[in-house]
């Protein structure tokens, strides 16, 4: 398993467009998106003492998540991601699910997960049962996504949080999200081994330190 270094801060919407103009003088947009961006539908699994939530509020050094997520309401490419952190270093891990497939996890159904050899459908059964783990929430948001390939460079701006409450229903389009309240706007940089100067320099904003805000966590403020 490969470990990323990241950086994650809080702007406001000042610094967002300064980043934006630096960036896209330097790095490329992601090839994914759609006029520079993209809308982001993830489910996050939690069980019933909300062990995620509570390893991220307490800043734990290490710690998994797990969430399906696809991208545009384009259901027919949804991922499972396991995202670990170790360290400060993180690291996902990733397989494709078909819509129905996704169907029957949201749905609790869970058995057909050992058929075949995904090794990390196995984890994520295992965990289900062992755990209690089980879809918690929604989160929806916009990201622009740039990149830049010395050090595998990754930065992008999020914005527009929008929490599922306690609503699973992830497949449906029109299932009902609203606005997280006082939402920041984030700024995540991801390299491997090193960051090149060219983007250090590009992505400096004076008075910007790390942070380690959490979507999910923002999200299940409201239960």
């Amino acid at each position: 398993m490969k470990y990323r270094n990241e950086w994650k801060h809080e702007i406001s919407y000042a610094d967002m467009l300064t980043l934006r103009s630096r960036l896209c003088a330097v790095a490329k947009r992601d090839i994914h998106t759609v006029d520079g961006k993209y809308m982001i539908r993830s489910l996050y699994f939690d069980n019933a003492a909300d062990k995620a939530l509570r390893e991220k509020t307490d800043g734990v050094n290490v710690r998994e998540k797990f969430r399906i997520r696809y991208y545009n309401n384009d259901t027919s490419f949804i991922r499972l991601e396991k995202k670990s952190k170790i360290n400060g270093l993180c690291s996902k891990v990733s397989t494709l699910l078909s819509e129905e497939q996704a169907g029957l996890i949201v749905g609790g159904v869970y058995d057909w997960m050992l058929d075949g050899d995904v090794p990390l459908l196995h984890e994520l059964y295992s965990k289900i049962m062992s755990q209690g783990l089980k879809p918690k929430t929604i989160v929806d948001y916009i990201r622009e996504p740039f990149v830049f390939a010395p050090g595998n460079v990754r930065v992008t701006l999020d914005s527009g949080i929008r929490t599922g409450l306690g609503c699973t229903d992830f497949l449906n389009p029109s299932c009902v999200t609203v606005p997280v309240c006082n939402a920041p706007i984030i700024f995540e940089v991801k390299w491997d081994e090193f960051l090149p100067d060219i983007i250090r320099d590009a992505v400096q904003l004076p008075d910007c330190r790390a942070g380690a805000f959490s979507k999910y966590a923002a999200c299940r403020i409201y239960g």
